[in-house]
């Protein structure tokens, strides 16, 4: 849901994150537009499973960096904050400890919650395909994951589906069946 309609720059958007009232708050801003992330338990526990397979690949094999919701980055121009997002660890070995990391995820994960609009989504799908990121886009009504990969036409995938991570995360595999809880 959009918080602002009016266009603001980047540095006018850091010092609305800084003000007392959204500390605690999650916003994206995409094209100088300011979007809060609402909470919603079961998108975010779809989400943490993601994170939980993603990391134990990950961290024993000491590929990179997962991160969650309050992990933001800086997407060809935007501030975004994936529901879960990896980068690889020879693209970057440590993550920014404050702000927006500075660097895009080579993953990111959308979980789509009923108050998440299509063209938002859209908007951000486009700044995520401008910087090259490997999207998977998790709908939970209907137990589908749509993978768009860099260059490539989007896949959908089903209940009875295998999500891989690509060349990003060679090796890495999930049915989708173990993200629905």
């Amino acid at each position: 849901m959009a918080v602002q309609r009016k266009l603001m720059t980047a540095e006018e958007f850091e010092a609305f994150t800084l003000l007392p009232e959204n500390v605690d708050r999650i916003f994206e801003f995409i094209d100088g537009e300011i979007f809060e992330l609402p909470s919603n338990p079961y998108s975010s526990e779809i989400a943490s499973m993601l994170i939980r397979f993603l990391g134990n690949y990950v961290y024993p094999n000491n590929l990179g960096r997962v991160t969650g919701e309050n992990g933001g980055y800086i997407v060809a121009g935007s501030r975004m904050a994936p529901d879960v997002a990896f980068i690889r660890r020879d693209r970057q070995d440590q993550l920014a400890r404050q702000g927006y990391n500075p660097i895009a995820p080579d993953l990111a994960v959308e979980v789509i919650s009923p108050t998440d609009k299509a063209e938002d989504t859209d908007k951000k799908l486009k700044k995520y395909a401008e910087a090259e990121v490997l999207v998977w886009v998790v709908y939970p009504e209907t137990q589908t994951v749509v993978v768009h990969t860099p260059g490539k036409a989007k896949q959908t995938l089903g209940i009875e589906g295998i999500l891989d991570g690509g060349d990003v995360l060679l090796g890495f595999t999930i049915a989708i069946r173990e993200i629905f809880p």
